[in-house]
This record gives structure tokens, C-alpha cells and sequence, in this order.
């Protein structure tokens, strides 16, 4: 019985993995961009308010500008493909804008950069599947990714001190 059971995890495990490997709908893939990009435009305008460290602030202020050309973009390709702008955050993003609104000071700046870096590394891996996509979707997220790596660098040098 043993071995039947281990096979039939075997290949849950394998199946989970392919799904993972795969890139969301294009639909699904520029709603969550679109929400991706006012979720960065949100939290880069708090950084820039409310950080601690200039260089933080700065960053905040990246996040926003190049975040909100992005959704520009975004929003071309949405608008072509028929789907709906949104002014949504993404949830992740709208529970780490609570948690951002209650800290102060280093403590603020800290949580910032481990959000922005663990968002970041998300994200480049959804825009790195879209990307082999092709068509309209996926030559946005190729377009996109340098600027998503970009920031993880920055975030990251940050989170170094």
C-alpha cells in the first residue's frame, strides 16, 4: 500500500510543479500587472512620505514613477486585449500597506525593503513566464523586466545597508 500512496504524491508533486512552471491566462496576467503596478505606486508614495532613510524615500519615489509608466503600458495592452482598468491594490500588497501604516522609522524602512524584496522576486518570476509567452502580453513583461530586476537590486543594496 506504501508505494501507492508515495507514487500518488510523486504525482501530485510533479503536477503542482508543471502548473507552476506555466504563465497565468494573459487575462489573469495583466489584471494582476495592473494591480501590481498600484500596489508599487501605493507603497513607493508611503516610502516616499514616511521613511526614515533619504535613500529609502528615494527608492519610494522610483517605485512610483517607473510603476505608474509600467501601468501606462499595462493599461494599452489591457485595453487591447479587453481587459478593465482597475485602481485595485493587490491583497498582499493592501495587508503590507496596514502593516507599513502602523511602523515608524527604521522599523518602517526595514519592512519596506523585505516586502520589496520578496514582491520583486514574485513578480520577475510571473513576467519571466509571461515574457515566453509571446504576442502583445508577452512583449510587455520582456519590457518590463529590467525595471523589475532594477528595483530588487536597488532594494536589495538597501537591505545591506
Amino acid at each position: 500500500m506504501r508505494p501507492i500512496f508515495t507514487l500518488g504524491v510523486a504525482a501530485l508533486c510533479l503536477a503542482a510543479t508543471s502548473a507552476a512552471a506555466q504563465p497565468k491566462p494573459p487575462r489573469e496576467f495583466l489584471k494582476d500587472a495592473l494591480q501590481g503596478d498600484n500596489s508599487e505606486m501605493r507603497l513607493g508614495d508611503l516610502a516616499a512620505q514616511r521613511a526614515a532613510s533619504p535613500a529609502v524615500r528615494d527608492f519610494g519615489r522610483t517605485l512610483h514613477d517607473d510603476h505608474a509608466r509600467a501601468r501606462e503600458e499595462a493599461l494599452r495592452v489591457a485595453q487591447r486585449v479587453g481587459v478593465p482598468d482597475t485602481q485595485a491594490m493587490a491583497p498582499e500588497a493592501r495587508q503590507e500597506a496596514r502593516r507599513l501604516d502602523r511602523l515608524r522609522g527604521r522599523a518602517f524602512d526595514r519592512e519596506f525593503i523585505r516586502y520589496m524584496i520578496h514582491d520583486h522576486r514574485k513578480d520577475i518570476a510571473d513576467f519571466r513566464k509571461a515574457s515566453r509567452r509571446g504576442g502583445p502580453v508577452g512583449d510587455l513583461a520582456s519590457r518590463t523586466l529590467p525595471d523589475l530586476q532594477r528595483h530588487l537590486q536597488m532594494a536589495q543594496q538597501l537591505d545591506r545597508g
